[in-house]
């Protein structure tokens, strides 16, 4: 994979040093009048790589959709870099699944080339820049030589990298992941995750929404526990204890560290389905 290119570099150099790359405040959301997030209040520092964990249900999917604007809060707010969120090109947002019809005759290239859209506007077509952007993404996921290839016939971690390098090429300063190596092979893992890291370090904070504690404990800056409100964040080694995992996940965990590795595993004595 490619060190990020200048022409994405350019716009992540100037992100604001002042406020929080992501201020939730207060927040309370939710479906007609069933509330999935309650009172969430946290401060993400622009370039952190933050690992979300919680349970299934415990409302990352919503966290995210709110700080893109697509979900509205109920009470509260949610700032990105300083301003009310709202749809647009800074926050880019990678679902755990995508509804696409794999049949419909679309190509990697374009599919890439639909992260250019919020940048480009209605009345725009790609130029050159834009195809750039689009060739150094699809490097960057290691998916160059696909460019041609129609969508259908890649593989669950290809279609994966796919989607990242759409989200790439959205120029965002704030990446939002949900299960981003699900389905994709450890080499393609330790490739996205150096991705990011370097990301990071160009000024892109990233959450990273995974079920992969272990992962999260030896990879990740910073933790969010979640479920409906924010139970712990902070630094792993401040943030993963039995105590707050087991108040999260409202069930039994064990963990095992082994020098400065900390795994963890659900106790099945002791681990109960909600």
């Amino acid at each position: 994979m490619e060190s990020v290119p200048e022409v994405l570099s350019e716009q992540r150099s100037n992100l604001p040093a002042g406020p929080a790359a992501i201020q939730v405040e207060d927040l309370s959301t939710g479906y007609q009048d069933d509330p999935v997030l309650e009172h969430v209040q946290l401060s993400v520092a622009p370039g952190s790589l933050v690992g979300l964990i919680g349970p299934n249900g415990s409302g990352k999917s919503t966290l995210f959709k709110t700080m893109t604007g697509l979900q509205p809060p109920w009470q509260g707010r949610v700032l990105i870099n300083g301003q009310p969120g709202r749809p647009g090109p800074e926050v880019a947002y990678v679902p755990q699944t995508e509804t696409v019809d794999w049949s419909f005759p679309v190509t990697v290239g374009q599919v890439v080339m639909m992260g250019r859209y919020p940048r480009l506007g209605f009345l725009r077509w790609p130029r050159k820049p834009d195809h750039k952007i689009v060739d150094h993404a699809l490097e960057m996921v290691g998916m160059g030589g696909f460019k041609s290839r129609q969508i259908g016939q890649l593989s669950g971690g290809q279609r994966q990298r796919v989607f990242l390098a759409r989200a790439l090429a959205q120029e965002p300063s704030i990446l939002l992941l949900d299960e981003p190596v699900s389905g994709v092979d450890a080499t393609t893992q330790h490739q996205i995750f150096e991705l990011l890291d370097h990301l990071c370090k160009d000024g892109v904070t990233t959450i990273v929404a995974s079920h992969d504690l272990s992962c999260v404990a030896q990879r990740f800056d910073q933790v969010l526990l979640l479920n409906r409100t924010v139970h712990g964040f902070g630094p792993p080694e401040d943030v993963l204890t039995q105590d707050l995992l087991n108040r999260t996940f409202q069930s039994h965990l064990l963990l095992l560290r082994l020098g400065n590795r900390t795994f963890v595993v659900e106790d099945p004595d002791h681990f109960h389905h909600d």
